[in-house]
């Protein structure tokens, strides 16, 4: 990769980065303490070293549980390495090159602002995305109780999902966090909100017409492919609130705490977890 492409590349993750920084005269990079906490583990680093064990588990879980006749893998991670197998790279080859040139990336991007690794702010990820995981259930949840009254309490109990055996469900909820926060809110969101700022003045108001659209089209795949689960309106507008709240924890959060709250929460409901 060039100087100048990973240059761009950095500079339209930082962009993201800034929607949600504090205003211009504070401190950058707080030292210690719930700031220095909440500054290092919204940026790309943290990100990538996070997503690492999502990864590893979900590519064991695939080649452990996948005992029918075709293998079963999430959506979107189906379609990245569609996308890059078509330009010749398969297989083991390609999950170590994808993982190769995002790791670059990311060196390239923080070179000059890379934070200190803490292993307790690992730990503070998994806990502040299982709070998440599980508040943001309830308080969707309870807002499409609202709007169609009486229902199940999880209209997102992904009822084709269901035939699969546990270990594998519980797999493909790893993959989802995962592959799902890469797609559908680094680089779909992401990707529309470095169009519109460029269209729009106002750069929050680009964000939110880039985060609507990408939850309607998060909420809309669920139902598409073997997979799919049979449209209902009450599932279709819980996931696209959950879609939304998702993209609200991606920009204030960043990419670790957004790609553990969805895979957590996946892992509640496939385990019953949540009531």
């Amino acid at each position: 990769m060039s100087s100048t492409a990973a240059d761009e590349v950095a500079r339209s993750l930082q962009e993201i980065e800034r929607l949600a920084a504090p205003p211009p005269g504070g401190p950058s990079a707080p030292r210690d303490g719930v700031a220095a906490y909440a500054h290092a583990t919204r940026t790309a680093t943290y990100g990538f070293l996070a997503a690492l064990p999502l990864l590893v588990v979900y590519e064991l879980g695939i080649l452990l549980t996948n005992t029918g006749p075709r293998e079963i893998r999430v959506g979107a991670d189906a379609w990245l390495k569609g996308l890059l197998g078509s330009l010749g790279v398969q297989g083991g080859v390609l999950l170590a090159a994808v993982v190769v040139v995002i790791g670059g990336v990311v060196f390239w991007a923080e070179r000059s602002r890379r934070p200190a690794l803490r292993a307790r702010y690992f730990g503070g990820i998994l806990v502040e995305s299982l709070v998440y995981a599980v508040g943001l259930a309830f308080l969707v949840s309870a807002m499409v109780g609202v709007l169609f009254g009486a229902m199940s309490l999880w209209p997102m109990a992904m009822a084709q999902m269901a035939q699969l055996s546990l270990p594998l469900q519980l797999s493909l909820s790893i993959g989802a966090g995962l592959y799902e926060e890469l797609v559908f809110r680094v680089i779909l969101v992401g990707g529309m909100f470095l169009v519109l700022q460029k269209l729009m003045p106002d750069r929050r108001m680009a964000y939110a017409v880039a985060a609507v659209v990408g939850a309607l089209i998060f909420s809309g795949v669920h139902y598409i492919g073997a997979l799919g689960d049979p449209f209902t309106l009450a599932s279709f507008t819980y996931r696209f609130l959950f879609g939304l709240a998702l993209n609200g924890v991606f920009l204030l959060r960043g990419f670790a705490v957004a790609a553990w709250t969805h895979a957590l929460y996946d892992v509640l409901v496939v385990t019953g977890s949540l009531g």
